[in-house]
């Protein structure tokens, strides 16, 4: 969140609400959770983000891309690995959402199954 004298900038492992639309094809579309990806310093200077749509779509429990997890209320939620977006998230009106952060093991196994289909690390 906002501190006094300074704007809200998303930064790596927070979940944020940001407008997916256009979308296109099997794509997610409207206002989504997003697990950032990017961290904050790039996030503000570039006004882009990178990072991962989350879905509770109940068809995604089946999809080996997809990182299954329980949000704080015990919701199941999937982050979708093979969906990277990056998005001017100024003007995409991207905002804090309520759970602020997915966990640190939430956060590693979305990179790795990233990893796993661009192979950015070996």
């Amino acid at each position: 969140m906002a501190t006094p004298g300074r704007l809200w900038v998303p930064d790596r492992r927070d979940m944020i609400w940001i407008d997916f639309s256009p979308q296109s094809g099997n794509e997610m579309k409207d206002e989504q959770p997003m697990l950032v990806l990017s961290p904050k310093a790039f996030n503000e200077r570039t006004n882009l983000v990178v990072g991962l749509p989350i879905t509770q779509a109940q068809s995604n429990d089946t999809n080996p891309f997809a990182v299954r997890y329980r949000t704080p209320k015990g919701e199941v939620c999937y982050v979708l690995t093979q969906q990277p977006k990056s998005f001017d998230w100024r003007r995409r009106g991207a905002r804090p959402h309520p759970w602020k952060h997915v966990a640190p093991a939430v956060f590693e196994a979305a990179c790795e199954g990233l990893n796993g289909i661009i192979s950015i690390c070996a």
